[in-house]
């Protein structure tokens, strides 16, 4: 098989598992289907904000008989709910969430033409410093190229071609990516430099350690004549463990210590 299929093959499944992951993902805007007057509309619910007031936006249906409202309190707290009626301007209906503390959360739920969304299961945004482009935009690339060269190894591996050379390119990219621009972009965003262990339970540290230390186990055994299943089995836990939701159980805003933790 040419190379050139092995890289087709690896930029698909990379591609694909960067989308699951990011659809998946407690960032990514929550997808509500609401009706108004008949009609369905798809609502996009955001869950990540930065430091400025976030706007929920509803479809521009003008004649309701009833105002929208939104409802949304501190997260974790048993605070009651704030109520604040919904606006329409820039033909739609707009409110506004509150800017919190960098890793503060707010829970909130929508009450539309007299029906309750998501009030069983609140949406839930956290706040951010906004990440600089120069930092983020690096660090995304770098992650996707570790991503993508360890699936190409992979390929090598299970076809018994030569891929001690990848595996070294692999683990570079990925401690460039995880370990040198990835505290750059959580100290950007929340001001700790590192949230996984020991510090923390940041599920997007952690399973970028865990993935590292495989690597570093796959490159330390590459004189053993069973080595392949180690490159193997270091690949295949990466695609498994970075398949689980970015940003997961990650820096957040202690509003009784006011602290993050």
């Amino acid at each position: 098989m040419k190379k050139s299929v092995y890289w087709l093959l690896a930029i698909v499944i990379t591609l694909v598992l960067s989308i699951y992951q990011r659809m998946t993902g407690p960032t990514y805007p929550k997808k509500v289907a609401i009706e108004l007057q008949g009609e369905s509309y798809q609502v996009k619910l955001p869950r990540s904000g930065v430091q400025k007031d976030e706007i929920v936006t509803l479809p521009a249906v003008t004649e309701l008989v009833e105002v929208p409202q939104i409802h949304y309190r501190q997260y974790p707290t048993t605070n009651d709910y704030t109520t604040v009626d919904f606006v329409y301007q820039d033909d739609a209906w707009q409110a506004i969430l509150p800017v919190q503390p960098v890793a503060g959360k707010l829970q909130y739920y929508l009450t539309v033409a007299g029906k309750d969304y998501m009030k069983d299961e609140p949406v839930v945004i956290r706040f951010r410093n906004d990440v600089p482009a120069y930092i983020l935009i690096p660090h995304i690339l770098l992650m996707f190229g570790a991503m993508l060269f360890a699936v190409y190894t992979l390929l090598l591996v299970v076809t018994h071609k030569e891929y001690r050379r990848w595996l070294k390119i692999t683990v570079i990219t990925l401690f460039a990516g995880g370990f040198v621009l990835g505290p750059l972009v959580q100290h950007a965003a929340f001001g700790p430099w590192w949230a996984g262990f020991p510090y923390g339970t940041d599920l997007t540290d952690n399973k970028t350690l865990i993935s590292l230390l495989f690597f570093l186990a796959a490159l330390a055994t590459l004189k053993w004549k069973h080595n392949r299943w180690v490159v193997a089995l270091a690949v295949l836990l990466m695609i498994a463990i970075f398949s689980i939701p970015h940003s997961a159980y990650g820096s957040e805003y202690d509003y009784t210590t006011q602290k993050i933790k």
